[in-house]
């Protein structure tokens, strides 16, 4: 029950948990941040843990000198890469036989792993890169670049590209804004602007796919317009 109540906090009030966690464990918070981000990124089952929103938290702890930036970086990227590469594996050495099994449909839900694939037919390589910055994407794409035997050199330098990225925009982001007053004011709001436009584009890809996928369309599709008939 303690670790369901310590999850629930980080959700609904991240940047207060953060900072009475840092003031309590010091430095050993650095490693609970490698954990959380692992987990998020490395786990198919926890891609509801915050990703986007813990990290802009911890940066505006950084900003105010309550966490080394540097340290916080070199943790988190760790993390998040180590992660990534642990989902792969899990995913191209047993990944069909979980989808599969339906074991864990209840997390692994099929209109994720149809958004996922999705996604990769559409980027291709680029997905691994774009994905980082798709809250539940970023946790599937990892496995299912694993289940389509994506080449490991080319998935790991994907990975370390997306990672670096997304890293550095969001601490970055909490360190420079996060001194500003109104910032600090009004953070649950930020933040839940930032998981706002993180998921727009999953949205925005969703409703169009199901706009593609309408009866309308799979029949304009079927029966494209005659030619008109020479003269």
């Amino acid at each position: 029950m303690q670790l369901v109540h310590a999850i629930v906090s980080l959700l609904t009030n991240t940047l207060g948990t953060l900072t009475a966690w840092t003031q309590a464990y010091g430095a050993w918070i650095y490693g609970i941040l490698f954990l959380i981000i692992f987990c998020e990124t490395g786990l198919v089952v926890t891609p509801f843990l915050p990703g986007d929103s813990l990290l802009f938290a911890a940066g505006v702890l950084a900003g105010a000198a309550s966490l080394n930036p540097w340290i916080l970086w070199g943790c988190v990227f760790g993390a998040a890469l180590l992660g990534d590469n642990v989902n792969y594996t899990i995913g191209r050495s047993f990944g069909h036989g979980i989808i599969e099994s339906g074991r864990i449909s209840a997390v692994m839900k099929p209109e994720y792993i149809a958004r996922t694939q999705a996604f990769f037919v559409k980027h291709g390589g680029k997905t691994v890169v774009l994905a980082r910055f798709f809250p539940i994407i970023r946790t599937y794409a990892p496995f299912m670049a694993g289940v389509g035997r994506m080449r490991w050199i080319r998935f790991f330098l994907s990975s370390v590209l997306g990672t670096a990225a997304w890293v550095t925009l969001c601490i970055g982001a909490g360190v420079f804004l996060g001194g500003i007053a109104f910032v600090q004011e009004h953070f649950e709001i930020i933040v839940i602007a930032i998981i706002l436009v993180s998921i727009v584009p999953s949205v925005v890809h969703a409703w169009r796919s199901r706009g593609s996928s309408a009866p309308g369309a799979e029949a304009a599709a079927a029966d494209p317009p005659a030619e008109p008939r020479a003269q």
